[in-house]
């Protein structure tokens, strides 16, 4: 029998300075992992509207924010991926692409790597294990030889070489309802298999806790597992760790240009509130942050905010005691 949870709620906690936008530009993706928090894929279609991107425009331009974190499903495969790219890079933002690797090998696609080397784009690549079988099983056959070969063809180009200036970093998540092991650990394996087994260089490996929503919250519902793991993550819970979650300096914004403190809030349909400021409207949008301040702006949390303090942490940028 599985223990009780404990009730007790995750804790309150207010945004600091707002430094990044992370944008999910399409749930469209080339893949369609078991682990995805997004439930993206080939036949999904949702995409950000011309009018949105006008706004994401005008909100680079005017807020001082520093990173545009660009997200999806495939983020490339929205069709005016390189436009937002080139905008945001000559407005001297850091860019980040979240990037699946098999899309450099797609058709219509083989000039991407080329394009975010010449853009000075920071490539964060998903790679879960350096075993072919672990990835196939949690990303579908043939998964781990069209990453190698994008690994490659990003190191041909500079990225996670020393001195190039061309960030690559891997993600890696547990295969199933477990914590991640320790970032810096699992980094040093990472990087010893990739060269002796296929000559790869990249800079630093980040570890993202599994999140119970979408498809892997689905997964485990069905495994009966969804108790046990959430008994986990907050039997895990080290509140040296709020300090540094990702929703007090990061907005996620969805393809219709709507806020939400996270990219996962976003997938629960948990929008930012900005308590009196709307009038007449229900949920916050890309408009909102062209005239006022998110400082101090209490952040929306439920049950799965456990993931991102349990351990070590996890953010979009890795383990948060790293």
């Amino acid at each position: 029998m599985l223990p009780l949870l404990d009730r007790l709620a995750f804790p309150a906690i207010r945004r600091g300075h707002l430094e990044a936008l992370q944008i999910n530009l399409t749930y469209r993706c080339n893949q369609r992992c078991l682990h995805c928090h997004v439930n993206a894929g080939p036949t999904r279609s949702e995409a950000m509207t011309d009018e949105s991107l006008a706004l994401l425009h005008r909100v680079i331009d005017a807020h001082p924010v520093h990173t545009l974190d660009l997200t999806g499903g495939a983020p490339e495969m929205h069709p005016r991926f390189r436009e937002i790219v080139t905008h945001a890079r000559r407005e001297g933002l850091r860019v980040i692409d979240r990037c699946n690797l098999t899309i450099l090998s797609e058709p219509g696609y083989e000039d991407l790597a080329a394009f975010l080397a010449e853009q000075g784009v920071e490539v964060t690549a998903s790679l879960p294990c350096y075993s072919r079988d672990n990835v196939d099983k949690q990303r579908g056959d043939g998964v781990f030889d069209a990453s190698i070969a994008g690994l490659k063809q990003l190191n041909a180009l500079g990225y996670g070489q020393d001195g190039s200036g061309l960030l690559l970093n891997l993600v890696y998540n547990p295969q199933g309802p477990s914590l991640p092991p320790p970032q810096a650990a699992l980094e040093a394996d990472y990087k010893r298999h990739l060269l002796e087994d296929f000559g790869i260089h990249f800079n630093h490996l980040l570890c993202i806790t599994n999140q119970p929503i979408a498809r892997f919250g689905s997964t485990l519902v069905s495994k009966g597992q969804f108790n046990a793991y959430m008994q986990l993550l907050r039997d895990s819970y080290r509140p040296e760790n709020l300090g540094t979650v990702m929703c007090r300096s990061l907005v996620s914004v969805d393809w219709q240009g709507y806020l939400y403190d996270c990219d996962f809030n976003q997938m629960l349909e948990l929008p930012l509130q900005l308590q009196d400021r709307l009038i007449g409207r229900e949920r916050a949008h890309l408009r909102d942050l062209l005239d006022g301040s998110l400082d101090g702006n209490p952040i929306v949390t439920r049950d799965h905010c456990f993931a991102c303090t349990a351990g070590q942490g996890s953010s979009c940028g890795g383990a948060l005691d790293s």
